[in-house]
């Protein structure tokens, strides 16, 4: 029979609580603020790592550093890219870690049968709510507190995250130890520690998620504009609620509305 024993519930953080320790970070190297982490919650924080992105590598980096024995975790959404795992099993040979995969409920065949084929081509909140949102749920039900490689400059919805959050869509405080860090302090930090990342990075993929849903960035665009391109989304619903979403005109559309008489 199922144990249906539930863990005593999570404080929740005050706004006071929560106010005066990012008072006290604001100015702290992103060490500083894993090490303050690690006290506040021994044994009950935990490192969220996609292996996609040069910010969660160097917060790898750097946690490892200051403890080993953090749980190390990322969402396995089976549709990740081929240099996404081949950098995870980097990760677990250099480190001597196993980091831990949570996937969804539902085989990507299960998922078609139950809401037809390509999902994520039709209603990717849904898709990302079953393949992301709801395996890390499962991934933090236990810890007190996860860390996070959101940066303030990544895009318009993360510029004013704060160093240390109340996480209420998980119950747990959120540290997003790189908050006041940008795109070149967190590679000079990698290049300085020799810290490996996902070679897409230098590819035109400052941001990697699902190879569905993930396209090149052009020069100028926003670092996380190659994220869900073909609809008007952005987050995939971790950190940030995702608006409902719709799904932008193809190229043809745009070509034949400029067309004369279009």
């Amino acid at each position: 029979m199922q144990n249906l024993t539930l863990e005593p519930q999570k404080r929740q953080w005050t706004d006071e609580e929560l106010e005066a320790a990012n008072k006290r970070l604001e100015a702290a190297s992103p060490e500083e603020i894993l090490a303050w982490a690690l006290e506040q919650f021994p044994g009950k924080v935990t490192l969220a790592c996609s292996f996609g992105g040069v910010s969660g590598m160097a917060l790898l980096d750097m946690t490892l550093k200051l403890d080993r024995s953090v749980p190390v975790f990322y969402a396995d959404t089976d549709f990740l890219f081929p240099e996404t795992y081949a950098l995870r099993d980097l990760v677990a040979e250099r480190y001597g870690i196993e980091p831990l995969a949570f996937k969804s409920a539902l085989t990507p065949l299960e998922q078609a049968a139950q809401y037809g084929d390509a999902l994520w081509s039709r209603d990717p909140n849904l898709c990302c709510d079953l393949r992301k949102v709801e395996p890390t749920a499962r991934a933090l039900e236990s810890f007190d507190a996860w860390i996070t490689g959101i940066r303030r400059d990544q895009s318009s919805t993360r510029k004013e995250v704060a160093i240390v959050e109340w996480d209420a869509k998980f119950g747990l405080v959120k540290v997003n130890a790189l908050a006041a860090w940008d795109e070149t302090q967190t590679r000079a930090y990698l290049a300085e520690h020799d810290v490996p990342y996902n070679p897409l990075n230098d590819q035109g993929y400052p941001s990697l998620g699902c190879t569905h849903c993930t396209r090149p960035v052009q020069i100028g665009e926003d670092p996380r504009a190659g994220r869900w391109a073909d609809f008007d989304k952005t987050e995939c619903g971790l950190h940030f609620e995702a608006p409902v979403v719709e799904k932008k005109p193809g190229f043809l559309s745009i070509l034949k509305n400029l067309a004369p008489g279009g």
